[in-house]
């Protein structure tokens, strides 16, 4: 844990997150908390038995309880509660669709809307509130499958009694409730009745094969607002008397002011109140409040300040480089520790090095946060992949308790990871600014906005790395030692996590999809240097650079052994990996790969990956023009297990590869001279546009297991299948992302 703060007001089981044995306990929902939802947009099933009736059934969690999570108007119409930040991944549909189905709802009359810092929308396995790790499906899956099965109890035991009937009589069907005799009640009548019944600690679950929601393509519940221009977002609160700021920070991460001349900037007209302000990691900044952005951002700009920097460190991408290869020659902790000996003695031998820069999230939505402060309690509106660790953040912050703090979860245009960080940095901040702007006199609501420009420069970022391997293998491809080295920031250290991620000196994020799902004895040694610059968790995070090194090294093997390399892998997969097998032949199937012959200039790439338990297969066509690489086509196999709304997973799956190939993509790479980060904006940072998008089909293999983790784990494969096919066609093994011809 970070030393000096106290956590004691964070939900316990933040301690036990990564406990997988067992589901971690979940604190009680408080009185105050679970009252809110009796009058909010119809009427709350369950009526809250667990606070007034003496039987109610003890035994269950806030989480397993229906009242904070379905809703059902006297028309009909079902809002489900999602206990996850919906930003782009289709959660606000899935899981509805889940609780829907055991539900029985008609799916014309559901909606969905977020929850919030409440116990109730803790995730069931970790026992907190978290949007993070591909686990919003797969942790909450058979959560609300049960949700909405106790809902529908209540409804039929509600419907029995009205007819003096036996509920075993009773059936339901898209949203109505279904006598012997034909009778029907429609579950708006139903509802207020329900909600004096206890909540049913056991129910029966539907067999999978009368799921009717469940498996078949949807369409997104949010999609015409989106689509339409009529979503909002965090960055669109309005509140009344609402005013708007804007931070000028630091140019080199830490520093602090060394004077402050405000004059210019307060004469700006809508300008309220300046003032110096802490932030994140130490540093310092000015905030200029204002009654719009336009206003704050022209005070910001006639700022005159003087920055201190001598006190922090400046870092330099081109040292930093130079500084991580003599890195690689010393000996560090190992994560595995094979015997390599056999480098020595090996008929075939490989060598690389690997470089990946620092990468920003670059979410469309910028960083925002508006809080509106009362005497002794916050409202804070924000669209946050942890609300509780934000709340007891903003509690700490301004002095009062985590039950004090309102958190409303908003719709965020996008996140990647950055609106998951411990330091709650970007929350905390908006805070500072409500709190300082309250004592200037404002007793006003007050949105702090970052620019792009600030959100680029401002961290935090995917880890710069740089990998050396030493491979040793005979003339079939067998792998006979293998000597590999990482060097990278840690991303846990130094937070809340670092107790159950670091282990002997290792974040095993830097490690994750080393080696297997491969049997090669590998020693593998890991170097976490400290720098100056902030780092944080990046879409399908060690993935990231793990999977473009082992599968394109894997290439280089096949290549020097004259071996297929769908073949060389199926090989080694043996029949130990059927999932992996699975997908991969599913992708080659679908693509016509070794069987249809490609134009003149286009060549095949291969590679297959493993992230937050769900494997993803590329195989892609690429070819180069006027000495550029150009994807022209990428067939995915995909093995998720049961695919809850297939339609999702295909976009999900196309949004992380053009995400995976935008890092491929010339000016993908955040750098720094002197401590001050070059890039600014997406003129002079690339990411991947609907021009770069190749044709892409997406496959699934056909599954009834539980649903495992979907929003990442199509974003590693795609570059190495990538790079792979560019090195059939030039010869030449990339080793850098961004991709380096030259």
């Amino acid at each position: 844990m970070l030393p000096n703060i106290d956590y004691s007001e964070m939900p316990r089981a933040l301690q036990h997150m990564l406990e997988r044995d067992q589901p971690a306990k979940v604190l009680p929902l408080s009185r105050r908390s679970f009252l809110k939802f009796a009058g909010i947009g119809g009427l709350a099933l369950g009526a809250f038995p667990h606070l007034a009736l003496a039987q109610s059934v003890t035994a269950l969690k806030p989480t397993q309880q229906p009242s904070a999570f379905v809703q059902i108007a006297t028309n009909g119409e079902v809002t489900v509660i999602i206990n996850r930040l919906e930003f782009g991944q289709g959660v606000q549909t899935a899981l509805p669709m889940i609780l829907a189905e055991e539900l029985d709802a008609d799916w014309n009359l559901v909606r969905s809307r977020h929850g919030s810092s409440d116990a109730a929308y803790h995730d069931p396995f970790f026992g907190i509130h978290i949007t993070g790790g591909s686990n919003s499906v797969k942790n909450s899956f058979m959560q609300y499958r049960e949700l909405g099965a106790r809902a529908r109890a209540m409804l039929l035991a509600a419907a029995a009694t009205r007819w003096n009937v036996d509920v075993a009589t009773l059936r339901t069907q898209v949203g109505n409730v279904i006598a012997a005799d034909g009778r029907k009640l429609g579950y708006g009548e139903l509802a207020e009745a329900a909600m004096a019944l206890p909540v049913p600690e056991k129910v029966e679950l539907k067999n999978p094969k009368d799921f009717r929601l469940i498996g078949q393509p949807t369409g997104r519940l949010d999609a015409r607002a989106k689509s339409s221009g009529k979503q909002d977002y965090g960055i669109d609160m309005h509140l009344p008397g609402q005013l708007t700021a804007v931070v000028a920070r630091p140019p080199v991460f830490g520093a602090k002011l060394k004077t402050v001349d405000d004059s210019a900037a307060r004469a700006i007209k809508g300008v309220k109140a300046v003032f110096r302000l802490p932030l994140d990691r130490g540093a310092e900044g000015v905030a200029v409040v204002a009654d719009g952005y336009w206003a704050a951002k022209q005070g910001r700009d006639a700022l005159k300040l003087e920055w201190d920097t001598a006190s922090v460190e400046k870092v330099d991408s081109t040292q930093q480089l130079a500084d991580y290869r003599k890195l690689a020659n010393e000996p560090g902790p190992r994560h595995f520790d094979a015997d390599i000996a056999a480098l020595s003695t090996a008929p075939k031998h490989l060598e690389a090095e690997f470089i990946f820069p620092y990468l920003a999230h670059a979410a469309m939505e910028p960083l925002n946060c508006t809080v509106a402060l009362k005497d002794d309690a916050a409202d804070i509106y924000t669209g946050s992949q942890c609300p509780g660790l934000d709340a007891a953040a903003v509690a700490r912050t301004l002095g009062i308790k985590p039950e004090q703090v309102a958190m409303h979860v908003q719709m965020a245009g996008g996140g990647f990871g950055r609106r998951f960080a411990s330091s709650s940095d970007f929350v905390v901040e908006a805070c500072e600014i409500a709190k300082a702007t309250r004592t200037a006199g404002l007793n006003v609501p007050v949105r702090t906005i970052w620019s792009r420009e600030d959100d680029m420069r401002g961290g935090y970022y995917r880890p710069m790395h740089l990998h050396r391997a030493r491979i040793g293998f005979d003339d079939k491809g067998k792998v006979l030692a293998w000597d590999h080295v990482i060097i990278g920031q840690s991303i846990t250290a130094g937070s809340v996590f670092e107790q159950f991620q670091v282990k002997n000196g290792i974040d095993a994020t830097a490690t994750e999809g080393m080696r297997d799902p491969y049997p090669f004895p590998m020693r593998l040694t890991v170097h976490h240097p400290k720098l100056n610059v902030p780092v944080l968790w990046w879409r399908s995070v060690g993935s990231t650079h793990t999977a473009f090194v082992m599968e394109t090294l894997l290439d280089d093997i096949a290549r020097a052994t004259k071996q297929d390399p769908v073949a060389y892998r199926m090989s080694l997969f043996g029949d130990k990996h059927p999932r992996h097998r699975a997908a991969l032949q599913l992708a080659v199937d679908k693509s016509g790969y070794g069987k249809k012959r490609l134009p003149a200039g286009r060549a095949w790439g291969v590679a297959v990956h493993e992230s937050f338990s769900t494997v993803v297969a590329y195989v892609v066509e690429a070819s180069m023009q006027q000495g550029r690489p150009v994807l022209k086509k990428v067939t995915a196999g995909v093995h998720c297990n049961l695919a809850v709304n297939p339609r999702t997973i295909e976009a999900q799956v196309q949004g992380a590869a053009l995400m995976g190939l935008g890092m491929c993509l010339p000016g993908a790479a955040i750098t720094l001279k002197d401590g001050v980060v070059e890039q600014s904006n997406f003129g002079d940072y690339t990411v991947a546009r609907i021009t770069d998008m190749p044709a892409m089909e997406v496959h699934v293999v056909p599954s009834a297991e539980p649903p495992t983790g979907m929003g990442e784990p199509g974003l590693p494969p795609l570059a190495p299948a990538f790079a792979n096919a560019i090195a059939k066609l030039t010869g030449k093994s990339l080793r850098q992302l961004p991709f380096n011809i030259s």
